[in-house]
């Protein structure tokens, strides 16, 4: 079964709008990258300048975060109902920076999944262990608890709307990549934990990314993994030669 291949950048709290305006139009001199689905999510505060300057471009904007209400005295917050207005179809909902600086719980990504879904919004599902999982041999019921508290109360038609994110927090930012055995085997026992609960015809549609220091000179070995289907890209993704170098790793 063809799963989509996607090549995310997470821009995360960088760039303002003229520095979005130029990387933006670096990226559509950029015009290979048929062999995937790629996407970029700038700051909340240029997203509408780079969906109007992406209109006419298949390489889609998408957020970075999305709160948990639609409206409401929520100082500073954006809502789906908002994101939905401008354009946004695609949401980034759980990294780990959100979890970890922002205390994000299971229970409050489980409804920003369901008001996103609501609003007619796609997600990528961010979810990874830290380094002291991974070391007490405990990686895989962090990884499966995340999945199960957040996702599992979903329908399988819901599940249409799902990208999976798998991030070890071991491995963002600080140049250290999980090996290409380290990701597939994860990313299998991921696929594997979906079928149990739902189906196998299910788990096989699911687009699983990797976001872990994915860089030009490895991401075509991570995305040859059997159950890799694209990567979630932090650093790499300000640069539009190494952005697309990734893109192209297909």
């Amino acid at each position: 079964m063809t799963r989509k291949k996607i090549v995310a950048g997470n821009w995360k709290m960088n760039n303002g709008l003229q520095e979005t305006e130029i990387l933006i139009n670096e990226l559509l001199a950029e015009t290979n990258h048929s062999g995937c689905e790629v996407m970029v999510a700038p700051s909340f505060v240029s997203l509408k300048t780079a969906i109007d300057s992406l209109n006419d471009n298949d390489i889609e904007v998408v957020s970075q975060n999305v709160h948990q209400s639609n409206d409401g005295a929520y100082t500073g917050e954006v809502s789906a109902k908002m994101l939905s207005s401008i354009g946004i179809k695609t949401t980034i909902i759980g990294h780990s920076e959100r979890r970890e600086y922002f205390s994000e719980t299971h229970e409050i990504l489980k409804n920003k999944v369901d008001i996103s879904l609501q609003n007619s919004i796609k997600i990528i599902f961010c979810f990874g262990e830290e380094l002291k999982d991974r070391k007490t041999n405990n990686h895989f019921n962090i990884i499966s608890n995340q999945i199960s508290e957040s996702l599992f109360h979903l329908s399988s038609s819901d599940w249409n709307n799902i990208i999976l994110a798998y991030e070890p927090i071991w491995a963002i930012g600080t140049g250290e990549t999980a090996s290409s055995d380290q990701v597939q085997e994860m990313h299998s026992f991921i696929r594997n934990f979906i079928a149990q609960k739902y189906s196998n015809e299910l788990a096989q549609k699911i687009s699983i990314l990797y976001g872990g220091s994915v860089k030009p000179n490895n991401a075509k070995e991570i995305f040859s993994m059997t159950d890799v289907d694209g990567g979630l890209i932090g650093g790499a993704s300000l640069k539009s030669k190494d952005f697309f170098s990734i893109v192209n790793s297909f």
